[in-house]
């Protein structure tokens, strides 16, 4: 998670370090790295009626960077870890999912953090986000109850599932 002049842009996955950047300086990378991601979806998109409103191949091949960039861009604020990878706040979490092509976003937080009691308002705004940004997005209830998404491409893109409606959240199952 360096700044753009030492490592280039990456967006905040929630399992790095507190973000060190100033808020204003942050948010104009963020800007700039999803008017960038906008730029790409246009560019390879061409043959759509909309080709901002699906991921972009390059999106498709980095799941978890593109769907952490949709969140961030929204405001959403990341979880952080310290060098121990101790959890030292509260917010989201992108990771792989469970299957190729998914990405898994929970929220979470260090003990007290309240992170459990805010996650089903914290998740319904994520996913608000990243189905604006064109993914398909899924609610689950996991291990001790607590609720995650599992985060598609919208099916006919490749590495999707098929689903028959990219917009819907299904109902929460034990997983």
């Amino acid at each position: 998670m360096g700044t753009e002049e030492s490592s280039g842009f990456e967006p905040a996955t929630g399992d790095g370090p507190p973000i060190a950047e100033p808020a204003a300086a942050r948010a104009a990378s963020v800007r700039t790295a999803f008017e960038g991601l906008l730029q790409i979806r246009r560019l390879t998109g061409a043959g759509r009626p909309d080709p901002e409103a699906a991921p972009a191949p390059w999106e498709l091949n980095r799941p978890v960077r593109a769907v952490a960039l949709a969140l961030e861009r929204s405001g959403a604020t990341p979880s952080a870890v310290d060098p121990s990878g101790r959890r030292v706040s509260a917010g989201y979490r992108v990771s792989d999912g469970e299957s190729a092509g998914s990405v898994r976003v929970e929220w979470t937080g260090p003990p007290g953090s309240g992170a459990a009691h805010d996650e089903e308002e914290a998740l319904a705004g994520c996913a608000a986000a990243l189905r604006e940004a064109g993914w398909t997005v899924l609610l689950y209830r996991g291990p001790r109850r607590r609720r995650y998404l599992e985060v598609e491409p919208p099916s006919g893109l490749s590495g999707g599932r098929a689903r028959s409606c990219g917009r819907v959240v299904r109902p929460m199952r034990d997983a």
